[in-house]
């Protein structure tokens, strides 16, 4: 069983069940038998993290619990995260799970902190559950518990803890990288892209997912299409948004992970409300919200009342707003009080509405979270052009706009240009071709690539595909508006 779990941890799944199969053409031990069945059920869950995926996992932890506590723990986590996968879909699995769970002694490694935690959150609600998830958090120290991500990324948006999401996806994809665990790597760069979506790096995400996409290819671990959906949702780029949309519904059908059908309708109600098409997007988060995905139910509260204030539906928007404060509240971080500072703005349930804008707006200032910014700054000149205000609102939505367009966030920087036209300013559109700031990573690139290197030495040297550079090389040559390497040196001077 050694080798099936090497090659487990390597990210060769394909090879794994074969393994497991001569393992048991020899007598083994009760303990022995209970580690292949917890291999098989975990190779199941990582090829289709469906709602198949859990009653096996939790038979197996079931099996192991007095024959090896500590490995039933683990085993009882992964059966608790794929329950919370399966989401709309399991059909009870996960209080199932949480309820067995509750029967093994607790333990202070992040493992058994993360089990305790979302038992906690499974059973006895929100707020009981956020000191746990977030000492969890707080234990992440070392290298051997990043295998852990696919379940500290999400914990750390649901208690709106960004400084663990940025610190732990940076480290995960460095990680990663450095010792080749290609059973991690995809993992990481999904994660990261999703962080890089928040921080309004735009273009950097994209080549990450292009490369996590590249080797969810070529181990069989398919990418998670959580940053995937939200970029493009945030993009704006209508057609090809609601086409991965689309897809993302029928694949979670088919899978039975229904927390892509929560991802969906958050991802569809942000792409909405950049549009402008406030209905839909009420529509969408209205449906998202009908049950407590890990993570994504706090993005869609956020998205419920902007769009049910913008559709007219005032109690729609209060009381979305009330059961985001009953998160935000227990939370208590920056983020968690900006979100809801925006809500409160929003549905003017303190009175204070220009002071809860202002909130918002400072909360997000001189962090990671320049998406958040930028949407605080357009609600923000928004409210205050209908103020009639539109000095100031023009100050805000000058902000936003640039913020929007510097991104790609094309639906939204659409929409705070309507605003700012309405306050009487021009606003200028970018000429195709024109040149703009390179992102940090996209300079370095530049400058190796005018230095000679290939991009396989590039790669090499910034822990990148060879594809991967090569997406940012094109992104670059779009920006300075050539069409070549031997062009490269001279777009750089003349910058």
């Amino acid at each position: 069983m050694g080798a099936a779990r090497a090659r487990l941890d390597a990210g060769e799944l394909k090879q794994v069940p074969g393994l497991l199969a001569a393992a048991e053409l020899g007598p083994l031990e009760p303990l022995q038998q209970a580690g292949v069945t917890r291999l098989r059920a975990q190779v199941a869950f990582a090829l289709n993290p469906g709602n198949a995926a859990g009653p096996p996992l939790l038979a197996a932890a079931r099996r192991l619990a007095e024959l090896d506590p500590p490995t039933a723990r683990t085993t009882y986590l992964s059966a608790v995260g794929a329950a919370v996968h399966a989401g709309r879909l399991a059909d009870g699995d996960l209080r199932r799970a949480a309820e067995a769970a509750r029967g093994v002694p607790a333990g202070d490694e992040p493992a058994d902190l993360f089990l305790t935690g979302l038992t906690a959150w499974t059973l006895d609600g929100y707020a009981s559950a956020v000191p746990h998830l977030r000492r969890a958090l707080e234990t992440m120290t070392a290298d051997e518990n990043l295998h852990l991500l696919w379940l500290a990324g999400p914990v750390a948006h649901e208690v709106w803890d960004d400084a663990a999401w940025f610190r732990l996806t940076e480290r995960a994809v460095g990680f990663a990288r450095a010792t080749g665990a290609l059973s991690l790597l995809p993992t990481a760069l999904s994660f990261r892209s999703g962080a890089l979506v928040f921080a309004g790096r735009f273009a950097d995400a994209a080549g990450l997912l292009d490369e996590a996409d590249a080797l969810g290819q070529a181990t069989g671990m398919a990418m998670h299409p959580s940053a995937s959906l939200t970029l493009a949702a945030h993009r704006g780029r209508e057609l090809p948004a609601m086409e991965l949309i689309d897809a993302t519904v029928k694949d979670a059908d088919a899978r039975g992970e229904g927390r892509l059908l929560g991802l969906a309708g958050y991802a569809r109600a942000v792409l909405s409300n950049g549009l402008g098409h406030y209905p839909g997007a009420l529509k969408a988060a209205r449906q998202a919200a009908e049950y407590e995905d890990l993570a994504v139910y706090n993005w869609t509260l956020g998205e419920l009342v902007e769009a049910a204030v913008r559709a007219g539906e005032a109690e729609v928007a209060a009381e979305a707003s009330e059961r985001l404060a009953e998160r935000t509240g227990a939370a208590g971080t920056g983020w968690a009080f900006g979100v809801q500072a925006l809500a409160d703005a929003l549905t003017g349930a303190s009175g204070k509405i220009e002071d809860r804008y202002r909130e918002a707006v400072e909360r997000f200032t001189g962090g990671q979270l320049g998406l958040q910014l930028a949407r605080a700054r357009l609600l923000y000149g928004e409210w205050l052009r209908r103020e009639n205000r539109r000095a100031d609102a023009r100050t805000q939505l000058r902000a936003a706009h640039e913020a929007f367009v510097t991104m790609g966030a094309e639906g939204f920087a659409e929409r705070a240009g309507r605003e700012l036209f309405a306050t009487g300013e021009t606003v200028r559109k970018r000429t195709l071709g024109e040149p703009v700031e390179l992102t940090p990573q996209e300079a370095q690139i530049a400058r190796l690539a005018v230095a000679g290197r290939t991009n396989p030495e590039i790669g090499a040297a910034l822990f990148l595909s060879p594809r991967t550079v090569e997406w940012h090389l094109r992104k670059v040559f779009t920006k300075l508006g050539i069409g070549s390497r031997r062009e490269l040196a001279a777009a750089l001077r003349d910058r």
